[in-house]
């Protein structure tokens, strides 16, 4: 698209390639290095970590919504050329969220630092890595029209979940984070419901490209069955062990004994129940 030449990173898919390869390189090597060593705290780094990727969230929920009604957006289907500056006001604001998906790589670097391995599985790379590239290629050929939805969504869900994740950081918050289950709930939701807003422009075309609805479409139906096999597998378990807990004493437990922890996407340190 000839109203995004010259803008950062787009021009060239090298950079966007190479700091892939560099987070996966990260996360090899990291896991490497920390092994044999201490993981880090990094308390004060997480606060303002997850405070900024929460205001950047917010910057462009707002924004999008007020560029979109501003050009009088069509929510069924939304072409790439009608709404004219307000199209290229969108599209500023999708280079952010571009953007913010190099940014989201300290998610997992985190993990790492703080040898939080269990938290580095296949969804959360898959996820991580992938957005970033498909993003790369939704700037270059469709940077607005039916491409505002998913951010816009997504933006929302961002600004609950870093908010969740900056205050799991603080010890004094976490008697008051009961909510984790529901943020999983909310992205399995957004993810259906972008799928639902992107076939409904192949069912009524407005003249945004078919090939990429469908590709939109199989991309966020892959996130959906990944998503639902973490919260079966998370939840699940959570209950099992819950179950386990509440066993009287008297009750032998074979292979030991049972904890209770709770552990947050990129928040605090696992809290033991019992001290």
């Amino acid at each position: 698209d000839a109203r995004v030449r010259g803008w950062l990173l787009l021009d060239s898919y090298l950079p966007t390639f190479f700091l892939t390869g560099a987070y996966l390189l990260c996360i090899w090597l990291g896991n490497m290095i920390m092994k044999d060593r201490p993981p880090f705290s990094l308390r004060a780094h997480l606060i303002v970590y997850n405070l900024g990727i929460t205001l950047l969230s917010l910057y462009m929920l707002i924004e999008l919504i007020l560029a979109t009604w501003e050009g009088g957006y069509n929510l069924q289907c939304q072409n790439l050329h009608s709404a004219g500056e307000a199209d290229i006001r969108v599209a500023k604001v999708l280079w952010w969220y571009y953007f913010s998906k190099v940014i989201e790589f300290m998610d997992t670097i985190f993990f790492v630092l703080r040898k939080k391995s269990s938290q580095i599985t296949f969804l959360h790379v898959y996820h991580h890595a992938t957005m970033f590239n498909i993003w790369w290629c939704v700037l270059n050929w469709i940077p607005c029209g039916q491409s505002f939805f998913g951010p816009t969504l997504n933006s929302f869900i961002h600004v609950l979940m870093y908010s969740y994740y900056g205050l799991s950081v603080i010890p004094s918050m976490r008697k008051y984070l009961w909510w984790k289950k529901y943020l999983t709930q909310a992205q399995l939701i957004q993810f259906l419901l972008t799928i639902v807003h992107t076939l409904s422009a192949a069912v009524k075309p407005c003249g945004f490209p078919f090939g990429c609805l469908m590709f939109q479409s199989s991309y966020m139906a892959t996130l959906v069955i990944l998503f639902i096999n973490f919260y079966i597998k998370t939840y699940r378990k959570a209950t099992s062990r819950t179950a386990i807990e509440e066993t009287p004493v008297t009750t032998e437990i074979k292979n030991g004994f049972h904890k209770g922890y709770f552990a947050a996407a990129n928040g605090f340190l696992n809290n033991k129940k019992a001290q």
